[in-house]
């Protein structure tokens, strides 16, 4: 019988011996476990169990777990529930428990109501509020606790994402023999921006227990170290940190670095090739009224994309007549996002209201303008839609990465087709070769998509080409091979 979450974390040994956990030589932490739960129902009998994440992070770091006695740690998503850990498809998982009161203050709060927006350049307005904070700081002690029961002397524990910064500084607080990683997937804002943050000092502290803070973009591990210079005064000597203990004497050196992350280019190429999924990109325009071209726009649902800014060019050039609904439909996929919180139910009301209007004011019976699907696609059914489109619009206002650039260029095989590119995502130091764009400019926009529908067709094949060998040659176990190396010897070199 399981417990619940409070009775997990309450219950005091009843004086019987608990066996000792197994030990692990490398761990990776997450906000959620690299699994999710699904129940089957064949008419005679319902089965629940469970299937691998989509997802480059899970595809790159799964093989690494069955080779290396690995495990991952990680909420397994549904609150008030404790598991015990377990093993799916040769990988070791440890679940933390997280109440309803937990997912309420720590993630949807703290996580997503303060700092996604405050390192998202203030898009939307950060709240501080002091009881998500106590929230967020005791559940990273939580996913730290776990990591501790776990980790053999000597491991290596790669901590991910915004969510979990306090971690490596209670990881080497409690377990100084552990060798530490961390990854930001998201953006970091500059000082001026994370001065804003009431706590903004124990979450560089949090960030420097790691031996080695890596980034997607150099702008934002420059970010990191200004503010680490700023707010604690730490010595920083290119791309290192000084931390220093209470007696103020060096305790190690953390280094920053960029290491923009990457896509499965293997999964998404042979996807790309296969019959039926080349079949079915042919039905989607077919659907659609063979339109002359077909515009693409693939996001979650969420402000930092660009989606309003993108529907607004799209609108104005049909009401300018530069484009015609009977020649150009954009598909914009929007798959769902926090829909608890109020500004991103906000922000569906207002595009699903710009779509109807759009589309009240251009559609004919034989065409539409939009197609708007608020919905998650399985990767077949993506890499069909990418190619289907002649032209990927990727207008995010701030981004990490956007790896959603790199699956379209790398799906079209045939080195075919246009990517417009923010010039503010971390895939825009990589792609240089897209047309790229300020999503804030809505003419210039406008006139660079027009230009990646005329662009011919010996142009387009020396920008795809160039931009298909980039992903190539950084796929995404290039991106975590580069990280755990620089890792390895970060740590060497503090220890010599």
């Amino acid at each position: 019988m399981q417990q619940t979450v409070s009775e997990k974390i309450d219950s005091a040994p009843d004086g019987n011996q608990a066996p000792e956990p197994r030990k692990h030589d490398f761990i990776v932490v997450s906000n959620r476990l690299p699994v999710d739960r699904y129940a089957s129902d064949d008419g005679e009998s319902s089965e629940e169990g469970w299937r691998r994440s989509p997802g480059g992070l899970v595809t790159a770091l799964a093989p690494m777990m069955t080779k290396t006695d690995g495990a991952w740690v990680g909420w397994h998503g549904a609150p008030d529930e404790a598991l015990e850990p377990f093993s799916h498809d040769g990988m070791d998982l440890i679940p933390v428990a997280l109440s309803t009161h937990d997912v309420e203050l720590y993630y949807e709060g703290f996580s997503n109501a303060t700092l996604w927006p405050l390192y998202h350049d203030v898009i939307a307005p950060p709240e501080f509020h002091r009881a998500w904070w106590d929230s967020y700081r005791r559940v990273n002690q939580r996913f730290a606790d776990a990591v501790i029961q776990h980790a053999d002397h000597g491991a290596t524990v790669w901590v991910q994402d915004y969510q979990l910064q306090l971690v490596p500084s209670m990881l080497r607080q409690a377990r100084p023999d552990l060798r530490i990683g961390f990854f930001n997937h998201i953006p970091f804002p500059p000082p001026e921006i994370f001065a804003q943050l009431p706590w903004r000092q124990a979450i560089i502290e949090g960030l420097l227990g790691a031996d080695l803070v890596g980034f997607q973009r150099p702008s934002d591990a420059a970010n990191f170290m200004r503010s680490a210079r700023r707010f604690i005064g730490a010595s920083v000597k290119q791309q290192q940190v000084h931390v220093k203990g209470p007696d103020g004497r060096i305790t190690h050196i953390a280094r920053a670095q960029a290491f923009p992350i990457s896509i499965a280019v293997d999964q998404i190429s042979e996807l790309a090739e296969r019959p039926d999924i080349v079949e079915r990109a042919k039905q989607i325009r077919h659907d659609l009224g063979n339109p002359k071209t077909v515009l693409l726009g693939v996001d979650r649902l969420d402000y930092t994309k660009g989606i309003p800014h993108r529907l607004k060019a799209f609108e104005e050039l049909l009401k300018e007549g530069r484009l015609k609904v009977e020649d150009a439909t954009l598909i914009q996929v929007a798959s769902p996002s926090r829909e608890r919180v109020r500004q991103y139910r906000l922000l569906r009301e207002e595009i699903e209201g710009t779509v109807g209007h759009i589309n009240g004011t251009y559609d004919t019976m034989q065409n539409t303008a939009v197609r708007y699907l608020h919905h998650s696609y399985p990767v077949e059914e993506m890499v069909a839609l990418y190619l289907a489109a002649d032209v990927m619009l990727v207008t995010a206002l701030r981004d990490g990465m956007n790896l959603v650039a790199k699956e379209y260029v790398t799906a079209r095989i045939n080195n075919t087709g246009a990517l417009v590119l923010s010039e503010f995502t971390g895939a825009a130091d990589q792609l240089k070769q897209a047309l790229l764009i300020n999503p804030h400019d809505i003419d210039g926009l406008k006139g660079t998509i027009m230009r990646a529908l005329h662009l011919s067709p010996n142009e387009s094949r020396r920008r795809m080409r160039a931009m298909r060998k980039q992903i190539l040659d950084h796929d995404v176990d290039h991106w975590s091979a580069e990280f755990l190396s620089a890792l390895a010897e970060t740590v060497v070199r503090d220890d010599s």
